[in-house]
């Protein structure tokens, strides 16, 4: 394991003029019924930049906003975000990705961007495993068999319960902050009170004082999350507001008020997902190869440099702490993309 402090692994992953061709590479354009082509994917904008314009496809219940780099044949990589955060978080690492031959997908999960459900009668829930369901219809949708998964956040719990659920579909895992996937009766125990402290947003959504406050001040809110979840990270105002437009999506409140009222047991989860959610209970370990990597200044990084959650993980595996807080891609895009890059070596 490496030492907790360390902002890459010992092998350097890419030099400047590799990283600056990279840059250029990378365009992007809208299709209302994206389907895989042959050829190259690119996003528009250099690294540190934004994406292009985001492309749109049908996939289970909902039309999915995302953007897509590299070569159509490379093997896939689906990187997911979390909360308060939006597919920017991905920005600088999947040009590096592409760059290494693969085919990197970066979707808005549901609530935010430009990803719509499909019908006004779907129920705006966001419960673990349908979140889960989701990506798996995205894969569907744009034929992709198996992919290499990697996220922190809501996207670290997603990655984990494919690769739990459905281990056929993940080549292999890069899950920051470890095994997210949650047991809502194991979850109603208190933790420690600085634990319980770093959640306070948790508590506020249980009320409907925060669900008005969530929709008055949703700029505000996430960037107070962003400076106290990334203490050492100097964001601008401009990376966070590229990032805050998506939390426009008509159903940002309601998906992210359900996602954390559900993992209080404050709210019932649809019935369809009952099973998953059953199995998921029965402390599901995780058998594809995975790294799990932590952020030394996130504030809920778990203490023992990864031994926390270690039994979690039943395949090859390795564990990398990194000097960054919970934004981990964003905030060290290079060391997220080596992580892939080895990972998929495993």
């Amino acid at each position: 394991m490496e030492k907790p402090g360390l902002t890459h692994s010992r092998r350097h992953f890419l030099g400047a003029s590799v990283a600056a061709a990279a840059a250029t590479e990378f365009g992007i354009t809208r299709s209302t019924h994206a389907q895989p082509e042959s050829g190259e994917r690119v996003v528009t904008g250099g690294i540190g930049q934004s994406f292009g314009p985001v492309k749109q496809i049908s996939a289970g219940d909902l039309s999915v906003g995302y953007v897509e780099a590299g070569p159509a044949h490379g093997r896939a990589v689906v990187l997911m975000h979390g909360w308060p955060y939006d597919i920017h978080s991905y920005v600088e690492v999947a040009p590096l990705l592409a760059a290494k031959g693969y085919r990197v997908i970066v979707p808005y999960l549901r609530g935010h961007g430009t990803t719509r459900f499909l019908s006004s009668k779907t129920p705006r829930k966001a419960q673990q495993s349908a979140i889960a369901v989701d990506i798996i219809a995205l894969m569907d949708a744009l034929g992709i068999d198996k992919a290499i998964l990697a996220g922190y956040d809501w996207g670290s719990r997603t990655g984990d319960i494919i690769a739990a659920l459905w281990p056929h579909r993940c080549k292999a895992l890069v899950s920051a902050t470890g095994y997210l996937i949650v047991n809502v009766e194991a979850n109603k125990m208190p933790s420690p009170p600085k634990s319980e402290w770093a959640w306070w947003y948790q508590f506020y959504f249980a009320t409907e004082r925060g669900v008005l406050g969530l929709r008055e001040y949703r700029h505000d809110l996430a960037k107070l999350v962003w400076k106290f979840n990334s203490p050492t990270w100097n964001f601008d105002d401009a990376t966070f507001d590229r990032t805050a437009a998506a939390f426009g999506n008509p159903d940002y409140v309601s998906i992210v008020v359900d996602n954390y009222r559900w993992r209080l047991g404050l709210v019932q989860g649809e019935s369809r997902y009952d099973a998953l959610e059953k199995r998921l209970a029965a402390a599901s370990t995780i058998g594809v190869p995975t790294i799990t990597v932590d952020g030394a200044h996130d504030p809920f990084t778990p203490p023992g440099n990864g031994s926390a959650y270690r039994k979690k993980f039943t395949g090859k595996y390795a564990h990398r702490t990194l000097a960054v807080g919970h934004n981990i891609p964003q905030e060290a895009p290079q060391a997220f993309a080596e992580a892939v890059v080895e990972v998929d070596g495993f």
